[in-house]
């Protein structure tokens, strides 16, 4: 009975055994059918994130060209400098690691101390950095033997080889290559690429095991910009626009647009102060920089110093927008043309001011024009004349034109930032428009444009009639050169009539050679355009002004418009004619020899053009002196000798007629002068002057012969040591325009 009862005591026992197994075989297989059918999927991709590593390899950024091929900007190997945390055994190759990256990268030692002590596979310690710098680091690993903790990932980065120049038309990139301004944003898909992927195996401990499995997808890099600017011309512009900013004190910045009236291709379009787009977060204003320090340590500073960023990367030629003053005339009085209610017949009397709808509108000459004809009009730049003109359109037909002229939308140009113009904000529609507005928006107050949209209708009025679309990039090419897309000329409408437009560069012709433009002049050359000094009705300060100026040549067939803007001069003179003209003029004179415009002097230009020094180094004295008096030039002798060692000015360099070169014989001593102030000298004073400095001078600016003529700015700085027989480049400016 025992063994029975024992019997079936076992044979329970086993049973509950097996269904304990039947029970955790089925749970396991439940659980595998759930891993590996279930879940499969997932835990693949957990298994391969273990065993296999994926680097991205950075994609090259497309460079951007100028329209001769020249760089703007381009990309270059770098290099990111990464430790493995995990992998670091000892405190003491802790500090190592530390020490040596920190003094190698400019880096804070703490900083990196902390990250050594993480628990990780990968920490960044600095990206982007140049080969001499990533020398000094593998030379550092070798030296301590930490290959496996230590590395160096190779990536790119952005280069901008002309510093400053263009840059708040190119922008600039973000740390991961990004564009984040200008063309760099605008077309940054274009110029991105395409990132690349190396997958391979890995130990453990998160070393990669090459000779295991690896898959490389290679980078593609990204298409190029080939632009509408020339370096040169841009250069040119930049120059004389951060001349005039400085010498005006001009406290809002001012901008320079150069374009091709046909085409609407930007030769050049600058802003000063702006940044470099290499360290594109550091301010580079020294003005700027001197009121920040005075906010140093005080809670306004960081505001303060973000405002003044985003100031400088802001494109003015673009996103800012102003009242044009007197340059909108030549949409007045084409439109007025145009439409047959003003003739080059018609007469314009001007007391001095005008009364419309009871209210008193001044000439800036306060005891007026007189009677005069449309041309003297333009010349003389008269608002009442004007105003008259704006009556006679009326509102209907004025507004039109205005938007004919693109006044009332974007102009659509290939950069990122450009205001658009709101109805009842920055202008009057046709049906709020009442004759006293229209008669300030006649002589160019009471709306806002931006620089881009007043430079375009311009370019409308004197280029046969045509408005066209600014644009700043010519093409897009890939890694091989092919071209990707083309940007064509695009022509929105004809506003006016070639016979018209014709009318207002002839117009336009009198008002450089005659009137309020005469700044502007360049010997040789056919120059048109128009002044503007307009009051800043926004601003709190009264006094506030915009000198601006629109000028084009040559007339008989435009190539190039300029188009110069001084926001809130503080000089003596703030008028556009005075300040801004001059400015155009300059661009116009280097700009246009080099653009193939072949010059034509009349006989008051060929008297009162520059001789080139003849080369005489190396000859006897007889022969040279010969050599440079047969050039109409004088000589003076410095030393005993028989031969030229040297000579001063240099060769080729230009001199005024009955100028002085200084020929070296011997081993004698430069003979040195402190260089005299010119400004507001007339002529003859100037050149009194640089005789008894035994200098040479090298006149710049408006007719010569006018007797209003006076020196505003020179080459050399006053009191700076020279050579005697050096050339001193002195500007002249006419003393009596006012517009």
């Amino acid at each position: 009975m025992a063994d029975g009862s024992n019997k079936s005591m076992i044979i329970r026992m086993f049973a509950i055994i097996c269904v304990i197994v039947l029970l955790f075989f089925g749970a396991a297989s439940v659980n595998l059918v759930k891993i590996m059918i279930i879940d499969g999927e997932e835990y693949k991709t957990k298994a391969a994130a273990q065993q296999l590593s994926d680097t991205t390899l950075s994609a090259k950024r497309g460079d951007i060209f100028d329209r001769n091929n020249e760089v703007l900007a381009t990309s270059a190997t770098a290099w990111t400098v990464y430790i493995t945390p995990q992998d670091i055994k000892t405190e003491e190759e802790r500090k190592t690691i530390a020490s040596g990256l920190s003094e190698i990268l400019e880096l804070d030692y703490e900083t990196v101390l902390k990250q050594t002590q993480k628990k990780t596979y990968y920490e960044k310690i600095k990206s982007r950095i140049e080969k001499t710098t990533a020398d000094k680091v593998r030379a550092f690993i070798s030296e301590h033997k930490l290959g496996s903790i230590v590395g160096l990932d190779e990536t790119t980065k952005r280069y901008y080889p002309n510093n400053s120049l263009a840059s708040t038309v190119l922008g600039f990139v973000g740390t991961d290559n990004q564009g984040l301004s200008g063309l760099e944003s605008y077309y940054d898909e274009n110029l991105s690429g395409t990132d690349g992927r190396v997958r391979a195996a890995k130990n453990a401990r998160g070393a990669d095991m090459p000779f295991s499995y690896e898959k490389i997808v290679e980078a593609q890099t990204g298409n190029s910009l080939v632009l509408t600017i020339d370096k040169y011309i841009q250069y040119v512009a930049e120059k004389y626009l951060e001349k005039a900013v400085e010498e005006n004190n001009v406290t809002n910045r001012g901008c320079v647009i150069a374009m091709d009236p046909n085409t609407g291709g930007i030769l050049a379009m600058a802003t000063k102060p702006d940044f470099d787009p290499n360290t594109p977060f550091s301010i580079t204003d020294e003005k700027t920089l001197a009121a920040l320090e005075e906010l140093k340590d005080t809670e306004e500073y960081n505001d303060a110093f973000n405002k003044a960023q985003k100031e400088q990367w802001r494109n003015k030629a673009i996103s800012d927008t102003y009242e044009p003053g007197s340059v909108f005339k030549v949409v007045t009085g084409s439109a007025a043309l145009e439409e047959g209610v003003v003739f080059l017949t018609n007469s314009f009397s001007c007391p001095g001011y005008i009364v419309i709808a009871g209210t008193r509108y001044h000439c800036h000459k306060h005891a007026g024009h007189g009677t005069q004809s449309l041309g003297g009009a333009f010349a003389n730049s008269c608002n009442p004349a004007f105003i008259q003109i704006g009556q006679t359109l009326g509102v209907k037909s004025f507004f039109k034109y205005f938007q004919s002229y693109g006044l009332t939308e974007k102009t659509g140009i290939d950069l990122p930032g450009e205001t658009a113009p709101i109805a009842g904000v920055t202008y009057h529609d046709g049906s709020t428009m009442t004759n006293i507005d229209l008669a300030s928006e006649s002589f160019g107050q009471g709306f806002n444009v931006t620089p881009i949209q007043l430079i375009t209708a311009i370019s409308a009025a004197v280029n046969g009639g045509y408005l066209v679309q600014p644009h700043v990039v010519s093409k897009i090419v890939d890694v091989d050169n092919n071209t990707v897309k083309n940007y064509e000329t695009k022509q929105k409408r004809q506003v006016i009539s070639t016979e018209t437009s014709e009318l207002i560069c002839q117009l336009l012709e009198s008002v450089v050679s005659q009137g309020s433009g005469k700044n502007a002049y360049v010997p040789g050359y056919s120059v048109g355009g128009k002044t503007g000094t307009s009051q800043k009705l926004s601003s709190e300060d009264e006094t506030a002004r915009i000198a601006s100026f629109c000028g084009f040549a040559p007339t008989d067939n435009p190539q190039i418009v300029v188009l110069v803007v001084l926001d809130e001069p503080h000089a003596p003179v703030i008028y556009g004619g005075t300040i801004a003209a001059p400015v155009a003029g300059s661009i116009l004179s280097d700009v246009l020899p080099y653009m193939g415009v072949e010059p034509a002097y009349n006989e008051e230009e060929m008297s009162s053009l520059s001789v080139s020094t003849p080369d005489v180094t190396g000859k006897s004295l007889e022969q040279a002196k010969k050599a440079i008096t047969d050039a109409g030039l004088t000589v003076r002798v410095v030393g005993n000798g028989d031969t030229v060692e040297r000579q001063v000015p240099s060769v080729g360099q230009p001199i005024s007629k009955q100028g002085t070169v200084v020929l070296y014989t011997g081993a004698d001593q430069a003979v040195m002068v402190e260089v005299p102030d010119f400004a507001g000298l007339t002529v003859s004073q100037a050149n009194s002057l640089a005789a008894e400095y035994k200098l040479n001078i090298k006149f710049s600016g408006y007719s010569l012969s006018a007797s209003n003529v006076v020196a505003y700015s020179q080459s050399i700085s006053v009191g700076e040591s020279v050579e005697i027989g050096s050339v001193i480049t002195v500007s002249f400016r006419s003393s009596d325009s006012s517009d």
